[in-house]
């Protein structure tokens, strides 16, 4: 288990990835750099998900200009819950989740009530750059409420969990779920306070939980132990995760992951420079993984191939890489 304060050594010999590595052997050589587009910009991974037939949740709008900010109350007024969010965010940064609104009031997973005003202001502030990555001018998406799974009903404060799945050329190598809570606003933001569950490759159960990079046995609200938290439709979710790679030929990624009630596993973004807390989250080392792949060739297989391999290989169960 991986402690808060651990010596760089003992970091090493775990098979931790750092940003430096991570950065330099990872991202530079295997994302290059005329795909960044297809994946900084969440507009561009979203149609050219559903082109490729890759499940994501439903589009309701798109606002480009200041001008067109004061029609935006029209367009969402008939939808119960949707979301706000910048093409070029990061880490969660100016999203606005809205579950329901009445009468021109506009509430907030953490039971916040903002009006008309603040709403058309938050999505003025997105088209001026003020969430987006240098600070350039932005596009505002509207998107439906994903309706999260019961099964993690006990789990999560007011806010959509997700998972993260770490894909090294097209091979599913590490996984965490994000849970929300009231520190974190009902995002699924680790860096606002949200819950990270590591999960076994193998069958989607959960191995430890961090908050702030500290071990949790339970969820900080609803007082409800990991142990038993299981995410359902796991190889389908892999599967998913797995299809990203040849969707956006790049080499390294984060995958992010809802779980729709209806409509099952979802792609909510996918990030080419994907942290390095799910290690933290699972207990263990992306190092050893990457570099078993980088070995196997098990990137040249199917779909279906790759991720059950990595089921196999990189499962809680199968323990240490150096006999596989």
């Amino acid at each position: 288990m991986i402690g808060r304060f651990v010596r760089p050594s003992k970091l090493r010999a775990a098979g931790i990835l750092g940003m430096n590595a991570r950065n330099v052997s990872l991202i530079s050589v295997y994302n290059a750099r005329k795909f960044y587009p297809r994946v900084d910009d969440k507009l561009k991974t979203k149609l050219l998900a559903e082109e490729a037939g890759i499940a994501v949740p439903e589009l309701y709008g798109v606002v480009r200009s200041q001008g067109e900010v004061g029609g935006v109350y029209e367009r969402v007024s008939k939808y119960p819950g949707f979301v706000i969010k910048p093409t070029h965010g990061s880490a969660g940064k100016g999203v606005l989740v809205i579950t329901g609104q009445e009468d021109g009031e506009f509430r907030k997973p953490s039971g916040e009530v903002i009006g008309r005003k603040a709403m058309e202001r938050h999505v003025s502030n997105t088209l001026s750059g003020l969430y987006s990555l240098g600070g350039k001018p932005d596009v505002a998406m509207i998107e439906a409420l994903v309706q999260f799974s019961e099964d993690f009903r006990d789990y999560s404060f007011e806010g959509v969990p997700d998972i993260r799945v770490v894909v090294f050329r097209g091979v599913p190598i590490m996984a965490m779920m994000r849970l929300s809570t009231r520190a974190s606003d009902g995002k699924a933001n680790l860096h606002q306070g949200a819950v990270g569950v590591g999960l076994d490759l193998a069958n989607g159960r959960a191995l430890r939980a961090v908050q702030h990079g500290l071990p949790i046995e339970s969820h900080p609200d609803s007082k409800n132990p990991f142990d038993e938290l299981v995410v359902p439709r796991w190889t389908e979710l892999l599967e998913l995760s797995a299809r990203c790679t040849d969707m956006t030929e790049m080499g390294y990624i984060g995958v992010d992951i809802v779980l729709d009630k209806t409509r099952g596993p979802l792609i909510l973004e996918i990030n080419a420079r994907p942290g390095l807390a799910i290690q933290m989250a699972s207990g263990a080392g992306l190092l050893p993984r990457v570099q078993w792949v980088q070995k196997s060739g098990c990137h040249a297989a199917s779909v279906e191939e790759r991720v059950a391999t990595a089921m196999r290989v990189f499962s809680a169960e199968a323990g240490s890489l150096d006999n596989i």
